[in-house]
């Protein structure tokens, strides 16, 4: 066994990696279908790390993203329907843009005013 250092800084920015990326996403509109399919691992790489903190970071961040494109499932054709055109789509985009990048941009916040410390994490070595 060998012992590995995370720092801090690692761990916040493992916290908002998921936060920032999907604000990103959905702010540049043609980069949200890309993220939706890159997301799936950025969420399961991040979902083991050793900090419970930073698990718990990128929980919530899943939650509204997901949540909300999942929605979409459902509900998109209905609402994108009730317009008739291309305003029922910017309708949506702008429906994912209220519950992402507010409450995304305050977990950054949030995680960037965290206390974070340094960890270290015991690793088998292959032979």
């Amino acid at each position: 066994m060998s012992k590995n250092l995370i720092t801090a800084s690692q761990s916040r920015f493992s916290a908002q990696v998921f936060n920032l990326a999907s604000i990103v996403a959905v702010l540049i509109p043609p980069l949200l279908m890309i993220w939706v399919a890159v997301s799936i691992f950025v969420y399961a790489s991040v979902a083991h790390h050793p900090n419970p903190k930073v698990r718990e970071y990128n929980r919530w961040g899943g939650y509204r993203f997901y949540g909300i494109a999942g929605a979409y499932v459902p509900l998109g054709q209905p609402l994108y329907g009730l317009f008739g055109d291309w305003r029922g789509l910017v309708f949506l985009w702008g429906l994912m843009a209220l519950i992402v990048i507010p409450w995304g941009g305050w977990a950054l916040l949030k995680a960037g005013n965290d206390q974070w410390e340094d960890m270290e994490v015991e690793v088998a070595e292959h032979a």
